[in-house]
C-alpha cells in the first residue's frame, strides 16, 4: 500500500541533503516522495529514518549519477561546488545527468524560451495560484516528455563581492571576489543557460549567513576570537535555517524560471553587533574588537575573507513574489525566542 502511494506521489530529489536539506524533508513529505543523493553510504539509515529514499552517488563521479536521470521532476540542488577552480563542475555533472546539457523537447529546440513562456502563461491564468503540490501546475499539465525539470538552486550572496555596505537588490552586478563565489556564479550561469534552452526551469536562491540553535558562533565566542572595531566592521546578512528550508520548498512551486531571489531576513547588522547579540543572549563574554590591520595579522584567512565584504540585502522579491512570511524576521526575534525557552 505504501509502495503504491509513493509511486503515485510527485517525486522530489534533494542533492546535497545536509542540515538545510533535512529541514526541507518534513515540509515535502506530506505531498511528495522524497529522494536524496548522498556520497556517504553511512547516511542511508539516517535518511530512511526521516522518510527519505537514499541514493548513493557522488557529483564528482559522473557515472555514479545515472539513477538520477528522469527520476524526479523537481530537484533541490543544495550541494556546494567542488573546492577548486572557477567552474562549478558538480552543477555541470548534475545538469548533464538530468539531460539538461543540450536535450529538450522538439518545441524547446525550436524556441529556447518556450518552456519559460509556458510556465508564465500558466501563472497568468491562475493555474498554479495557491495550489498545493510540489510540481508547478504549469509543468504538471504539460506532457511528461516536454516538461522541463524544475530546479531550485542554493547559491550565495557572495556572488556580489564587496558592496561597501550598500543596500542591494538582485539586479546588482555580480563581482565575485574569491574562488568560492566564482564557482557559484558559474553554477548560476549554467542553470540560466539550461533554462534558456528549455531543458530545466531553474530558480536561484542567493543565501547569506545561515544560523540556527546549532549554527551559532558560540565556539568562536568561547574561544575569544576577535571582531572588527565599529569603524572597520562590515554589514552581514542572515537567515534562520528553518526559514531557509521553507523558502526553498516554496521556490519549488512558485519560483520564476531563471530568476534570482534573496533568501534573507530583515536584519541590518554589522558582524560585531551580531556576535555581541549572540553573546548577550547566551551569557558569554563579548568578542574583543581589533582594527582591520590587526585582523590581517591575527585572524585565519578563511574567516578574514568574510570580513572583507559588506552589503545589506533588499528582500522585496521574497515578500512580494514568493509571499513568504518569515518565522524569524530578524536575528533578535530568534534570540528572544531562544532565551524564552531557556536555550
Amino acid at each position: 500500500m505504501n509502495a503504491t502511494r509513493n509511486f503515485r506521489r510527485p517525486r522530489v530529489l534533494i542533492v546535497g541533503c545536509g542540515d538545510v536539506g533535512m529541514r526541507c524533508v518534513p515540509l515535502l513529505r506530506p505531498r511528495a516522495h522524497v529522494f536524496a543523493l548522498t556520497s556517504h553510504a553511512v547516511r542511508c539509515a539516517e535518511l530512511r529514518a526521516a522518510g527519505v529514499t537514499p541514493l548513493v552517488g557522488d557529483l564528482d563521479v559522473r557515472r555514479s549519477l545515472k539513477r538520477l536521470a528522469r527520476l524526479a521532476p523537481t530537484v533541490l540542488h543544495l550541494a556546494p561546488p567542488q573546492k577548486s577552480g572557477d567552474d562549478d563542475r558538480r552543477t555541470r555533472a548534475l545538469l548533464a545527468t538530468l539531460g539538461a546539457a543540450g536535450r529538450g523537447s522538439a518545441s524547446a529546440a525550436r524556441s529556447p524560451v518556450a518552456p519559460i513562456a509556458r510556465l508564465r502563461r500558466a501563472r497568468a491564468s491562475g493555474m498554479d495560484a495557491e495550489t498545493p503540490g510540489i510540481v508547478p501546475d504549469g509543468v504538471r499539465r504539460t506532457a511528461r516528455s516536454r516538461a522541463p525539470v524544475r530546479i531550485v538552486y542554493a547559491s550565495t550572496t557572495g556572488v556580489y563581492g564587496d558592496c561597501g555596505g550598500a543596500w542591494i537588490d538582485e539586479t546588482r552586478a555580480l563581482r565575485p571576489a574569491n574562488a568560492r563565489a566564482k564557482r557559484r556564479v558559474s553554477a548560476e550561469r549554467q542553470l540560466r543557460a539550461a533554462t534558456a534552452r528549455g531543458s530545466v526551469a531553474a530558480s536561484i536562491a542567493r543565501i547569506p549567513g545561515i544560523y540556527a540553535r546549532s549554527r551559532l558562533p558560540l565556539a568562536r565566542l568561547e574561544k575569544g576570537t576577535p571582531a572588527l572595531v565599529e569603524a572597520d566592521d562590515v554589514y552581514t546578512n542572515h537567515i534562520h535555517a528553518d526559514d531557509l528550508a521553507a523558502i526553498l520548498v516554496r521556490l519549488a512551486t512558485h519560483g520564476r524560471p531563471a530568476r534570482a531571489l534573496h533568501a534573507s531576513d530583515d536584519s541590518s547588522l554589522k558582524m560585531g553587533d551580531y556576535f555581541d547579540a549572540v553573546a548577550d543572549a547566551f551569557g558569554l563574554a563579548r568578542a574583543p574588537r581589533i582594527t582591520r590591520a590587526q585582523a590581517e595579522q591575527q585572524i585565519d584567512p578563511m574567516l578574514l575573507s568574510f570580513m572583507r565584504e559588506s552589503r545589506r540585502l533588499v528582500n522585496r522579491r521574497l515578500k512580494e513574489e514568493l509571499r513568504v512570511r518569515l518565522r524569524y524576521p530578524s536575528v533578535d526575534d530568534f534570540l528572544r525566542a531562544a532565551a524564552g525557552k531557556g536555550a
